[in-house]
């Protein structure tokens, strides 16, 4: 699919013309505001948290009006928006995907406009500005933060006389000591090894890389790498902290029965609503060798090259990220963490015990590659060889061998295009 609809694009992209100018007379409301679309995943709740902050820019000045409109697969939807003539102004997507979407042409830099308005990109988090850079060029701003810390019942811990881990050898004991079984059938988890896709997150710790340094070839089949597969495999099957699908269609943490498990700042006040879930929460503990290592991920805000309202679209993109005050007040919204440092060093998230541990793992976490195709390894070659190992099919070797082999056919594939 995703080769068709890159077809597409080339095609269309031959044909067009250059992008559109900014806003023009067309597409205006009753009040004669310039309409502005912004696309976005976020669906449910998230719309409402959206509409929220939408509304407060609307009401902020009389010259725009921000809409958003939720698609599905926004990324793909892009492609075909482009092959159809239907674009928005302003699309608010995953960081992660612009690597693989700004070498297509179908983005807008934004290198004149922050150089223009004088927009200081040093307020970011360095690591969120990378994420959204492309050969030299940046195609967005930097708008929510995340990453993974680990969360723990106090309850939990307190019964069984352990702290909170802060290494690999004392998350281990903690998790040990924290499980229970009743005959063949766990009744409570240790630590969730559910996810596999947190293999980054660990692998940093142990103070590996994921790719080489020129971004050609996978790195994780390393002494580092098959340290944490070796690590997982301890944890499920010598110790018996986990038991695969233990928490498959529910959230054991919530419902008291897992002990210990990594979630991300979202996850704050969905466990907040839990009656008698007591929780508390620490930075990723640190390896074997005393690395510490945490993954960065977010949203940021893009604007399609041939968008038709680019003066709208980048005067709400520059309200929403780099004021701290609207950073701040939509984290009281929705959740999520500022990219904008001057906003997430506010005294809402440094004075509360959980979003502090946040802003403090925020200052060494680390984006994943950027390279164009390194999504497509983790998702097609990574995790379906780790979950084999996990699930007892494969050995250690074999996974990382493979997803290794797999992975640098990914990469390589994707240079050639």
């Amino acid at each position: 699919m995703k080769k068709v609809l890159l077809a597409i694009l080339s095609m269309v992209l031959l044909l067009s013309l250059a992008a559109c100018g900014g806003g023009s007379d067309s597409g205006k409301d009753k009040d004669g505001k310039e309409e502005i679309v912004m696309w976005g995943s976020w669906s449910g709740d998230q719309i409402k948290q959206l509409e929220k902050q939408i509304d407060s820019y609307n009401k902020s000045q009389d010259k725009y009006k921000v809409k958003y409109v939720m698609q599905e697969n926004v990324e793909e939807k892009l492609l075909t928006g482009i092959a159809g003539g239907e674009l928005p102004d302003i699309i608010m997507w995953d960081r992660y995907q612009t690597a693989l979407y700004a070498p297509k042409g179908v983005l807008e830099p934004l290198d004149k406009l922050v150089k223009e308005d004088k927009v200081k990109m040093d307020d970011f988090y360095e690591e969120s500005v990378k994420e959204m850079t492309y050969s030299d060029k940046l195609y967005g701003l930097p708008l929510l933060n995340d990453n993974r810390i680990l969360f723990y019942n106090k309850k939990l811990l307190q019964e069984a006389g352990v702290k909170p881990p802060t290494t690999w050898d004392e998350l281990a004991t903690a998790a040990q000591k924290t499980t229970k079984w009743d005959g063949s059938k766990m009744t409570q988890a240790g630590m969730s090894l559910q996810d596999v896709g947190l293999f980054n997150l660990y692998l940093m710790q142990a103070g590996g890389e994921l790719v080489t340094s020129d971004n050609k070839k996978t790195a994780f089949n390393s002494e580092q790498g098959l340290e944490v597969l070796n690590y997982w495999d301890k944890m499920q099957n010598d110790l018996k902290v986990y038991q695969r699908g233990f928490d498959d269609g529910s959230d054991a943490f919530a419902a008291g029965k897992e002990a210990m498990t990594y979630n991300g700042p979202w996850a704050l006040a969905d466990y907040n609503k839990v009656e008698d879930l007591d929780y508390g929460v620490v930075e990723p503990p640190k390896g074997p060798n005393g690395d510490k290592g945490a993954i960065m991920g977010g949203f940021g805000l893009v604007m399609p090259k041939q968008a038709e309202h680019k003066d709208g679209a980048w005067d709400f993109m520059k309200w929403w990220t780099t004021k701290p005050e609207n950073g701040v007040e939509f984290a009281k919204i929705s959740g999520w963490l500022p990219a904008n440092k001057i906003a997430a060093e506010n005294e809402y998230f440094t004075k509360d015990p959980n979003y502090s541990v946040f802003v403090n793992t925020m200052k060494y976490a680390k984006i994943r590659p950027t390279v164009a195709g390194y999504a497509d390894v983790e998702g097609l070659a990574m995790k379906p060889q780790f979950e084999k190992f996990m699930n007892g099919n494969i050995s250690a070797e074999k996974a990382l061998s493979q997803a290794e082999k797999e992975g640098n056919q990914i990469l390589k594939e994707e240079r050639d295009k």
